[in-house]
């Protein structure tokens, strides 16, 4: 864990400037420590990469597998510092597909568990995503809350500048949602100050929402300074397709604004496929806003029609969007002579600006930024005595009613989190059936093709003699090799046979030096062993082809098979000269990434593991031979 906080450290900001190269690093540690949790916090750092690139769902499969890994885990600080992070990257995907209640859910019990393990220092970034959940769906004071709250923890936890101008640039947005510009500036300037240590993502926030603060203004000339500052900023950043698309969107509608139609068009049709690939009902329910305010530019009043026919609103979309595509149904229905629809959908956006920015609202976030400035620690401590304090009046004057609507509530809450539970396991079984069977067929189909017509080519480029027995034995080949690619398993029997035709096939180029010895203990019954089908004809394949065919003198091949406790051990060797991962006969490899990644697949739905290991050995004779080894438990499970 030492070193897995170290490496965390010193390549933190690799996350978002360099995400794939840090989801390399991230998987290469994760195969050399045997420390389950460990190994699960790496994955964690692999789950925000994926946010990163916008692989988001790669990112929830992820999520699946750390959630099965922490049911089975007792509860301790350490595994809630896994559970906050990524049931907060599960947030940040709830976010980013619109789904604002669902990501404040999130948030809220990623800041629970984070206060029960030991990374106090990361609190503050899940307060600021939960006040920004907040605001996004209109919750303004709310938002203050939290945002106030991560300030105050900032320095009681004596954290350091960089930690607060996040807050910065997210109090200033949400006064920039109350049209106070002068406190929106003020914090947005606070926040530029550390402009130069932002990370690239930080970077992309604090220009994207300085630039709406333009936008609502009406000052659309320096919104598009931003917003192109963001498309200079990505230049570098080609994994942040998120800000990209999204400042595509923030432009068209500038455009749209200054009349400039042709250029809105352009911008719209570039970011619509990846909102509609990642299924974004808020960006899609903006771009068509924006179409149909282009169609009515345009005076297209007939596909403005139709997209009004067909768009319908999410339950989560954010209110200043609710509030363009309305002033959007306004003009509409005044063009088209439809005055009592157009003073209809006048007054629901009065209506929205008054629930948006109204006094209440507006003397929240006002009490809220006085009582940040007094004492931190005096405020805390009174807070908490006021808290305790009313807890005592409350529990004196209704402790029975409480006692009796608890039992009630506790007795629901049982039922319902028992069937969600119960439901929650048959779909995320079905999921893993799914994927995992996919992954297999995909695994396969990439490895068959490739080897019969490498065979094939052989055969026609070299045959002369004996044609009939030949292609007869490559045709056996090829209709093995298909049926293999469509088994999950085969038995020893089978995979002998098909291995023994492989090399019949080969003899002619190996030549009389090479001997194929295969040694089978009486205790191994090849027609009743199971093996993953393939297992041992990749290996073989793979010695012929990178360590025999151009080796000089006498050339062996060893299979093994005997029998040990528990199971049944296969050895693949050669005399090769050993593997060399700078020799140019080392291959691309693709073959044993089959066998790991079916091994790993397999071994996921049993609670014995076949066992993998690849290394040199030294010879009789003085040579050096590679050595492959597999180890298959018994009553091994071969069902997905």
């Amino acid at each position: 864990m030492q070193a897995f906080e170290t490496f965390f450290r010193l390549n933190v900001d690799s996350i978002a400037t360099a995400p794939r190269w840090m989801r390399t690093q991230a998987f290469q540690r994760m195969e050399e420590v045997r420390d389950t949790l460990v190994r699960h916090n790496y994955l964690a750092i692999v789950l925000k990469t994926y946010l990163a690139t916008s692989e988001l769902d790669s990112a929830q499969i992820l999520i699946r597998q750390l959630k099965d890994y922490v049911k089975t885990q007792p509860f301790s600080p350490q595994l809630a510092d896994l559970q906050s992070e990524y049931i907060n990257m599960e947030g940040n995907i709830y976010g980013r597909r619109g789904y604002m209640d669902s990501a404040e859910n999130c948030f809220r019990k990623a800041y629970e568990l984070r206060l029960q393990g030991k990374k106090t220092g990361f609190i503050p970034d899940i307060l600021m995503n939960l006040a920004d959940a907040n605001n996004r769906q209109g919750k303004l004071d709310v938002g203050a809350f939290w945002y106030r709250k991560a300030l105050l923890l900032c320095d009681s936890l004596n954290l350091p500048p960089e930690k607060k101008y996040p807050i910065y640039y997210g109090l200033a947005q949400g006064y920039m949602t109350l049209r106070d510009y002068e406190q929106c500036d003020r914090y947005y300037n606070l926040a530029a100050a550390s402009y130069d240590d932002m990370l690239p993502d930080e970077k992309h926030f604090y220009l994207n929402n300085r630039g709406n603060s333009y936008y609502y203004r009406g000052d659309y000339i320096t919104a598009i300074k931003y917003f192109r500052k963001v498309l200079d900023l990505v230049e570098d950043y080609p994994d942040m397709l998120w800000a990209l698309n999204l400042t595509y969107l923030n432009l068209s509608d500038c455009f749209l604004k200054l009349d400039e139609t042709d250029s809105a068009a352009i911008y719209l049709d570039r970011c619509e496929p990846f909102f509609k690939e990642l299924g974004v009902t808020t960006a899609l329910y903006y771009i068509d806003t924006q179409n149909i305010e282009l169609a009515l530019k345009r005076h297209d009043f007939s596909k403005a029609r139709r997209l009004l026919m067909k768009s319908g609103i999410p339950t989560d979309v954010d209110p200043d969007m609710l509030h363009i595509r309305n002033k959007n149904l306004e003009l509409f229905f005044e063009e088209t002579g439809n005055y009592k629809q157009a003073y209809k959908y006048l007054k629901e956006n009065n209506r929205l600006d008054d629930s948006i920015r109204n006094e209440r609202v507006r003397m929240h976030t006002a009490d809220l930024t006085l009582r940040y400035q007094q004492d931190s620690t005096l405020m805390a401590h009174k807070v908490l005595f006021q808290k305790k304090e009313n807890e005592v009046l409350v529990l004196r004057q209704t402790r029975f009613v409480i006692l009796a609507v608890a039992i009630v509530a506790l007795l629901v809450a049982v039922f319902i989190y028992l069937y969600n539970r119960k439901k929650r396991a048959l779909i995320l079984a079905k999921n893993r059936r799914i994927v995992s069977s996919l992954r297999l067929e995909n695994i396969r189909n990439r490895l068959s093709p490739h080897f019969i017509f490498n065979v094939l080519n052989q055969e026609i480029v070299s045959r002369k003699e004996n044609e009939q027995r030949e292609l007869a034995a490559l045709v056996k080949l090829m209709r093995r090799n298909l049926e293999l690619a469509e088994q999950l398993c085969v038995t020893l029997a089978e995979e002998l046979d098909f291995v023994k035709t492989y090399i019949d096939l080969e003899r002619r180029s190996l030549g009389a030096d090479f001997h194929l010895i295969i040694e089978i203990g009486e205790d191994v019954h090849s027609e009743q062993v199971l093996l993953p089908s393939m297992l041992i004809q990749i290996p073989v394949e793979n010695a012929v082809k990178h360590a025999l065919r151009d080796k000089e003198g006498e050339r062996n091949l060893w299979i093994s098979i005997h029998r040990r406790e528990n199971g049944i051990c296969i050895k693949v060797t050669d005399n090769g000269g050993g593997y060399r991962p700078g020799s140019r006969n080392r291959g691309t490899g693709t073959g044993m990434k089959v066998i790991m990644q079916t091994v790993q697949i397999l071994n996921m739905k049993n609670k014995e593991s076949i066992d993998v290991s690849i290394h040199n050995i030294s010879l009789p004779g003085g040579e050096i031979g590679c050595e492959i080894v597999f180890l298959l438990p018994d009553k091994y499970n071969y069902e997905i």
